[in-house]
């Protein structure tokens, strides 16, 4: 969806609500479905929401169609000027008849308004998230989007990730704009040691004018929630040492607490302020009282768990932990030249399902039970091993849902879950090569063909919601 001369920044999670029954799948490397349940006494309640998620960019092309102007990642993968113009009807006519066609469906929409990518005009214009003027831009953005869908719209991400989108386009410099430091990668401009933190200070205050731009105008009467979603990693110290323990609790608050702290408590995590003291921004008094009803609920995309190794006390390379943006903290690390879980296909990727249990019971424990949404969790293969038969995708969804029940019957008030995804899709820098779609594409065809997931996860939310309903009867 594309508003006024720049694109409307907007991605749907598509939430499949299901209404019957189907007998349950058995495989033999897993436990059966029944077995766990009889197990354990779980049953979901009844309004959870099971579904997939998705990302405009990554699924739609429409390169240019219906007054759609160029992103940030159309420029980086090489595919009249202005601010704050007219509404891009056609845009919101195209983003209309999906919203529809997904209620029509008995689904329910849950939009995210900006999943990495940006009009490239306001990174010609000031840089995007490097300059303050952005949090006008993003609100404005925001209350276009709120007034035609919000009637429609229940549930509203400000943010899709932008830890990973700050780490990797202001730090790493893999994703553009593609700025950093030497030591981190061949940029020709930014600044490592700083830059990622302007970026992220003003996407935290472009959150919270958006939120408080929907409770104060909009929230009343449309009845929606609004939150953000963060990429998540569990850490694991490397050893048993205190060092080690330490450098796990600095990689969560230079990753994920750095996001989240400051919307819920209204300041940054306490390791960030001991090691970057006055580097870090400062929030205005009106950004402070916006953080005390900065979200309604928190999205938890995992996939994958990692080692910590301490770099405070022990010689690190910079790019590698030993660097104050990274918090002196190596968080690839292996312990006996191994990483922490099962290897996958994607080099960034490894099965760790007690991650999931462990990342869920910390949002729950430091952010006082702020419902939770597993707003991503999926499986990739490389192109090379494509199976529709993908017994492996099977076996990794069955054994981090059983994770997520675990944390839910710890306390954890975990609202939804949606598999990332339900298409093989464009994934980034990796292009067409990694695939984590339920259907198989071919990209020449875009013929859709159902893997064995797609029908394992279909029996799996039928059953699970007849099982509610039976436990309400």
């Amino acid at each position: 969806m594309y508003i006024s001369v720049c694109p409307l920044w907007i991605f749907c999670f598509i939430i499949t609500l299901v209404s019957s029954s189907s007998s349950t799948v058995w495989y033999e490397d897993h436990i059966s479905l029944r077995e766990i349940n009889t197990q354990e006494n779980f049953s979901f309640p009844k309004e959870f929401l099971f579904g997939t998620a998705s990302s405009a960019y990554q699924y739609e092309g429409a390169y240019l169609t219906d007054g759609k102007t160029l992103s940030n990642w159309d420029v980086f993968t090489s595919i009249p000027e202005g601010r704050l113009g007219d509404v891009n009807m056609e845009g919101i006519d195209h983003y209309n008849r999906m919203i529809n066609a997904i209620l029509k469906r008995g689904m329910e929409p849950f939009v995210t308004l900006t999943h990495y990518d940006i009009p490239q005009e306001l990174e010609l214009r000031y840089k995007s998230w490097l300059s303050p003027q952005i949090r006008e831009d993003f609100e404005h953005y925001a209350e276009i989007c709120f007034r035609h869908f919000g009637n429609r719209v229940k549930f509203w991400s400000t943010f899709n990730e932008p830890n990973v989108q700050v780490v990797l386009g202001y730090r790493k410099g893999t994703y553009p704009p593609s700025r950093c430091s030497k030591i981190f990668a061949n940029c020709t401009r930014g600044g490592s040691d700083i830059e990622p933190l302007v970026a992220a200070h003003n996407i935290i205050r472009s959150h919270l004018a958006a939120v408080n731009l929907y409770r104060t105008k909009f929230q009343e009467e449309q009845r929606g929630k609004i939150g953000i979603v963060m990429n998540t990693i569990w850490f694991e110290p490397v050893s048993d040492s205190l060092a080690d323990r330490l450098a796990a609790e600095r990689a969560q608050a230079f990753y994920l607490t750095w996001f989240l702290d400051p919307i819920v408590f209204g300041r940054y995590p306490r390791e960030m302020r001991d090691i970057l003291g006055e580097n870090l921004p400062e929030f205005t008094k009106d950004d402070l009282k916006s953080s005390n009803k900065g979200l309604d609920f928190i999205g938890i995309n995992q996939y994958t768990s990692r080692y910590a190794k301490d770099c405070l006390h022990t010689a690190c390379e910079p790019g590698q932990g030993g660097s104050r943006a990274e918090g002196f903290v190596y968080s690839n690390a292996l312990n006996d030249g191994l990483p922490l879980g099962e290897p996958t296909g994607v080099n960034w990727f490894n099965v760790y399902p007690q991650g999931m249990e462990e990342m869920l019971m910390y949002a729950t424990e430091r952010y006082r039970n702020i419902p939770l949404y597993v707003t991503e969790n999926g499986f990739g293969e490389n192109n090379t091993g494509v199976l529709l038969n993908d017994h492996r995708r099977v076996k990794f969804m069955s054994s981090y849902l059983d994770a997520l029940k675990r944390a839910m019957r710890k306390g954890a008030d975990v609202r939804g879950y949606f598999t990332w995804s339900l298409l093989d899709n464009f994934e980034w820098i990796y292009g067409y090569t990694i695939r984590f779609g339920m259907y198989h594409v071919d990209f020449n065809t875009l013929e859709r063909t159902p893997r064995l997931s797609a029908s394992w996860y279909k029996n799996f939310i039928f059953k699970n919601v007849a099982q509610s309903r039976d436990n309400d009867a």
